[in-house]
């Protein structure tokens, strides 16, 4: 027999089973002998006053034990001989959507401009070693994408948009641990990510689908607004309908779109810093307690949003226990983002704090960018599709030169940019490259600046303690999501005027993040299925 209970206990019996045992003999009124296992459905921390508690929904086995795995298995068959796919970029919008195809008979041909995820590992140590960006091999380029060796986080908000569910089920038949599927904001930790990706990559192959690295699509091939296929940088060309799932920041792929009357548009980006304060401060903070976590709590994450002057300013990609990664892509850029080992184990915790911003603060000339590609050369603004692009593209080489023309960061105490005052020094940071002093407050855009410092003021005073020059602020984070949107049919997932085409995941502007870009490719590869089944 199994009986379900909703417990709300102490984070010291929800982590030891033999007390939690005890706790339900003692609280449901169960024979403690009768008990042979528990198995934990959801968990989540409730920290929201001084006691903290740890919501637990557990099925108890009595007098029996669990006979079924802790996740449901996919079945993967043979699809050789199958009619082909070509998928471009091995993301999570890539490699669910070649999983999604093998399920549904068909072979995937996946195509990645980048090195398998050890083979990169090589190339990501260079950039803090030698501050050498290799623009094809990088933390945006290379299999698992962005994600790989950017934490793994798998919250999201998308479960109105597919099977949440599905994804992690896949996750953990490839090697995640199962705590995924209990905890409320699930990670799988930047040092256990690779195993999992190198495993997906594996079950691709073994079906009979192809797995092609170093391999950049140059082309789309198009023939009376139908997608043949693709030509690539080695020579070769993979004929099949195609599933583009880049990521965001291939922008030599938006560049080839606009010059080839591919329709894009503009889209709505958040732009800002890396903000890093010591974890142990986050902890005390947001635990009440001037003892931080203590043995029984895992590092303490934090979210806060606000609108000022009709933007919102929020956190973004929270990394307690994290490091700050040099995330550029290419020469003369200097981009951060954040990762968290499975452990979380780090001195410093830091996250994403950024601004909103859509394509008409371009038009309105809210934002001055110092760069004739975004300076219309006419009287009247006008937005072009790759304007948020050539934005992002400028402030990162702003960013890049106010660093000392390295991957060293221009970075700032947090109180200091509030009061619009040079540091005289920085913290210890977890910025493996190197911190530069810097005047955010005077070359970032004021319409950045001045929401940031606002919403900074409002957040120190719901979390005392936030608002400090123990905090460092680092630039400048940018791919936060695609620039552009690659326009598809809300039914059809097709191109809106190129037939065979799916524009996928978080690089095409219809997801944001590992899960939602998951949940996305396996909807484009259902959408091929119904085109070629047409």
């Amino acid at each position: 027999m199994t009986t379900e209970y909703q417990l709300r206990i102490t984070p010291e019996l929800a982590t030891n089973e033999q007390q939690l045992k005890a706790y339900l003999s003692k609280e449901k009124g169960l024979n403690l002998r009768d008990i042979t296992a528990i198995r934990i459905l959801k968990r989540s921390i409730d920290a929201r006053q001084r006691t903290i508690f740890v919501n637990l929904k557990v099925r108890a086995y009595i007098n029996e034990m669990p006979q079924d795995d802790e996740y449901e298995r996919t079945l993967y068959n043979k699809v050789e001989g199958k009619p082909e796919v070509i998928v471009v970029g091995a993301g999570p919008g890539g490699l669910f959507a070649a999983l999604r195809l093998i399920e549904l008979g068909l072979r995937p041909i996946v195509v990645e401009r980048g090195k398998d995820v050890r083979e990169r590992k090589k190339d990501l140590a260079l950039i803090s070693r030698e501050h050498t960006v290799n623009p094809e091999s990088n933390y945006s380029f290379g299999e698992g994408g962005a994600g790989a060796y950017s934490d793994g986080k798998l919250y999201t908000r998308s479960k109105k948009r597919g099977n949440v569910d599905k994804i992690l089920n896949v996750f953990c038949q490839h090697g995640a641990s199962t705590a995924i599927l209990a905890d409320a904001h699930p990670h799988i930790g930047t040092d256990k990510l690779p195993r999992v990706i190198e495993n997906m990559r594996n079950t691709i192959i073994e079906c009979g689908g192809e797995v092609h690295f170093e391999t950049r699509m140059d082309a789309l091939i198009i023939e009376n607004e139908e997608i043949k296929g693709i030509e690539t940088n080695t020579g070769k060309t993979f004929l099949g309908p195609v599933i583009l799932a880049t990521g965001h920041s291939a922008r030599d792929v938006y560049r080839w779109l606009a010059n080839n009357n591919v329709t894009i548009e503009a889209k709505g980006i958040a732009i800002g810093v890396r903000l890093e304060h010591p974890a142990e401060l986050i902890d005390q903070i947001q635990y009440h307690n001037r003892n931080g976590r203590g043995k029984y709590l895992p590092a303490a994450e934090y979210s806060f949003v606000t609108q000022v002057e009709g933007r919102g300013v929020y956190s973004f990609c929270m990394c307690p226990g994290g490091f700050i990664v040099p995330a550029a892509s290419g020469p003369e850029q200097i981009v951060v983002n954040g990762m968290s080992p499975s452990n979380r184990g780090s001195r410093w915790s830091n996250s994403g704090m950024v601004v909103e911003i859509q394509p008409e603060d371009l038009i309105s000339g809210k934002l001055k960018v110092e760069s004739e590609k975004c300076e219309p050369s006419t009287s009247t603004p006008q937005l072009s599709a790759l304007s948020m692009l050539h934005f992002q593209e400028e402030l990162e080489r702003q960013s890049w030169l106010q660093g000392g023309r390295r991957q060293t960061a221009p970075a700032q105490r947090m109180v200091d940019f509030t009061r619009k005052k040079l540091s005289y020094d920085l913290p210890e940071s977890s910025y493996s490259p190197g911190l530069v002093s810097s005047p955010l407050h005077f070359w970032m855009p004021e319409f950045i600046t001045k929401r940031l410092s606002q919403g900074f003021q409002q957040f120190g005073r719901m979390s005392h303690g936030f608002l400090t020059n123990e905090a460092v602020m680092i630039g400048v984070e940018t791919r936060t999501s695609s620039p552009v949107r690659i326009v598809r049919d809300k039914d059809t997932l097709q191109h809106t005027t190129i037939r065979g085409l799916f524009p996928c995941g978080e690089g095409a502007g219809y997801a944001g993040g590992i899960v939602s870009a998951g949940i996305d490719g396996e909807r484009c590869a259902e959408a091929a299925a119904n085109y070629l089944n047409k």
